[in-house]
């Protein structure tokens, strides 16, 4: 029985043409994207704090108080992601960093990503939290609270669906497993994984902790 192989057929057969247009029309594709990921960051990165050469947001992004977010150099920021900045909170991405997409930065005082950081999608980090103490009311309707600063350091990497909660430190080279829900602080070069997160790991001791 002979198989038929994708590289057995003539030369100019419809489907080698057909192979063809789909790979111009790819390339055509991913060089537009390109060119308005690059045309959308420059011309909105000038309402930032501070946005850093190379740096690129790509479209489609939600933005609010970009006024007091500030992008460092060669950070990339990927499509369905939402930065956000209420009522002078700051917004601080380290040069490098890296954010796959459908990510949540919101701060009301200070969220912080350090150099080199890297997010898979989906990750939500939040200095503050909602109100839900008043049951005659809302959720929606009764505010924030536990307001506290969030510090991602350097090197770190936080895996799909990670939700970081406020008053966290995450350290520098830190792991942090997919799915986890991190409410406490977690070392430099430690892993964490769970909801809620704790440390099973030591990268520099090459320890693994009860």
């Amino acid at each position: 029985m002979k198989l038929a192989l994708r590289g057995a057929n003539p030369p100019w057969s419809a489907r080698s043409i057909e192979s063809v247009g789909g790979r111009l029309f790819l390339a055509t594709y991913r060089g537009v994207a390109r060119a308005w990921a690059k045309a959308f960051s420059l011309l909105a990165g000038r309402a930032f704090a501070a946005f850093g050469a190379r740096s690129v947001i790509q479209p489609p992004v939600r933005l609010e108080g970009e006024e007091w977010i500030a992008v460092g150099e060669g950070v990339f920021v990927g499509p369905g992601s939402w930065l956000q900045a209420l009522e002078g909170g700051r917004v601080e991405i380290g040069d490098g960093t890296s954010i796959s997409g459908s990510c949540v930065l919101s701060a009301f005082r200070s969220v912080r990503l350090g150099r080199k950081v890297l997010f898979a999608r989906n990750v939500y980090v939040s200095d503050h939290s909602h109100r839900f103490d008043d049951p005659s009311r809302a959720v929606l309707d009764q505010g924030v609270d536990r307001i506290a600063a969030v510090d991602i350091g350097d090197g770190a990497w936080l895996g799909q669906n990670v939700v970081v909660g406020p008053g966290v430190r995450i350290g520098r080279g830190a792991v942090i497993g997919a799915n986890a829900v991190v409410l406490d602080d977690v070392p430099d070069h430690c892993v964490a994984v769970g909801a809620p997160a704790r440390v099973v790991r030591s990268l520099v001791a090459d320890e693994v902790l009860a």
